[in-house]
């Protein structure tokens, strides 16, 4: 991947809109788009121009769908058909980014057209033809991590934010891409740093009185760079269900509401509901958005001894489901005593992350014999909405625990990022280790350097090649 080249690409979704823009970046940026537009004045930087592309002098026709962008087949001017030298193709408006000013930091122009994908391709296929290429998937972003423009957190944050699915991970998205996780990391970095460089002034100066650290303090500033990493650690349980979002399964026996607790939770009837037992025979999903956190509901048929064998075989269905989801919504009929299988349904969930649903609580009328179990229970009334909002935040308190982390901000919501600091962690542990086997400090340097290690990769201080083409080949073209 050459930097030194102009690259483009289209910038917006494949298919038709109001609105279409192609990207380009490089020294040659101006060159390649000039000839191809008829401005109404002259590119400033930072403006946006209002003009008409056209076909420049000696282009073809205009591109076909079936045409492809590395075989691009030119008929002659003259033949019927072709458009005549800067003919208007159609409207566009031009806007100019300045180096270093840019995305890239390179000079950056974008040609926002109508949102047809045979113009868009026509003034991909122009820019190739003046001397531009083919942007790779994420090689924009790449750009402006190699130039410095941006962190590697930062950057995987623009993915991020462009594959939210609620408001409150696009926010999350925009914490990171301001650089929430970096500096939550820089001061934990300078403290290693600053005890790495007291360790070796101590070995290489030793015959200029340089003190060394005594074993106490070599551990005091081990436990202030191990103390907040473990807490930032532990704010990933939160991040990844705000990144990846929960599965949640709704499990009880027949007829006891389930269904329409689903389509309370759902806002609309997305599953049918009827009086008869075992009326769900299949597995009914739904993702909704409870505080912004994507949340599949999964709506399970009624456990119970089969009656036949699509009931059966819906109710093992329901049993994987249990298995499978991240939280289980245990639901019981609350106007009726409670059943050897409401009991066993409650027991069977005491070890895993579960809520007992009391439902039919506009029914009850007498006192309701609450299961002896730490799980929470949560009351409602699937008819008149009673307890929904109190179950969903129960659901919330379940996602975000006792952490506190979704008051903060740069926690991790990255595998990546995760698998990172654990490796720093288990390299400071190794390195308490030594300092109590009174292992010289030159043995010591070296888990100090492998606590590093993990942590400027986060940010791309130390990052392979490897690792950042897997990371922007998962990005969209044209970003």
């Amino acid at each position: 991947m050459n930097l030194d080249d102009t690259i483009v690409a289209i910038a917006t979704p494949p298919g038709r809109g109001g609105i279409g823009v192609v990207r380009l970046a490089g020294p040659q940026a101006r060159e390649v788009a000039l000839p191809m537009l008829r401005l109404k004045s002259d590119l400033e930087a930072g403006r946006a121009v209002f003009g008409e592309l056209i076909e420049p002098c000696g282009a073809g026709a205009l591109a076909r769908e079936s045409v492809g962008l590395n075989s691009i087949e030119r008929p002659e001017p003259t033949r019927p058909g072709v458009a005549a030298p800067h003919e208007r193709i159609d409207e566009v408006v031009v806007t100019y980014f300045a180096k270093p000013h840019s995305y890239t930091t390179d000079d950056i122009v974008e040609i926002s057209a109508h949102g047809s994908p045979v113009v868009l391709r026509h003034i991909v296929e122009l820019a190739m033809a003046t001397g531009a290429r083919l942007a790779e998937p994420g090689e924009f972003t790449m750009r402006a991590f190699l130039n410095g423009r941006i962190d590697l957190t930062q950057a995987e944050a623009v993915r991020d934010l462009i594959e939210s699915q609620t408001l409150y991970q696009a926010k999350v998205a925009a914490q990171q891409l301001e650089g929430a996780l970096s500096r939550r990391l820089q001061p934990i970095k300078t403290r290693l740093v600053e005890l790495i460089a007291r360790l070796e002034a101590g070995i290489d100066f030793a015959e200029d009185d340089v003190s060394v650290l005594p074993a106490e303090q070599i551990l005091q500033q081990i436990a202030a760079v191990r103390t907040p990493l473990e807490e930032l650690a532990a704010t990933f349980a939160y991040g990844k269900v705000v990144h990846e979002g929960l599965t949640l399964a709704i499990v009880g026996r027949p007829n006891v509401g389930k269904s329409s607790l689903f389509n309370c939770l759902v806002e609309r009837d997305r599953a049918i509901v009827t009086a008869t037992p075992g009326t769900t025979r299949d597995l009914v999903s739904e993702t909704v958005a409870i505080g912004g956190i994507p949340v599949k509901l999964v709506d399970t048929a009624g456990i119970r001894r089969a009656l036949d064998e699509a009931e059966s075989i819906g109710i093992r269905k329901s049993m994987e489901a249990l298995a499978d989801a991240d939280l289980v919504l245990v639901v019981l009929d609350c106007s009726q005593p409670m059943t050897p299988e409401d009991e066993e349904l409650v027991s069977l969930v005491t070890q895993r992350p579960a809520i007992v649903v009391e439902n039919k609580s506009d029914l009850r009328s007498t006192e309701y014999p609450v299961p002896s179990t730490e799980t929470p229970h949560v009351r409602t009334s699937a008819i008149t909405g009673r307890g929904i909002p109190e179950l969903q935040e129960e659901i919330l308190r379940h996602v975000g625990g006792d952490t506190g982390a979704q008051t903060e901000t740069g926690f991790l919501t990255n595998l990546r990022h995760q698998g990172l600091v654990r490796e720093s962690l288990v390299a400071l542990e190794a390195a308490v280790a030594a300092v109590h086997n009174r292992v010289p400090h030159e043995m010591l340097l070296l888990d100090l350097y492998s606590a590093l290690r993990p942590l400027d990769e986060i940010t791309g201080a130390t990052t392979t090649d490897d690792i950042l083409n897997l990371i922007f080949s998962t990005f969209c073209i044209g970003k």
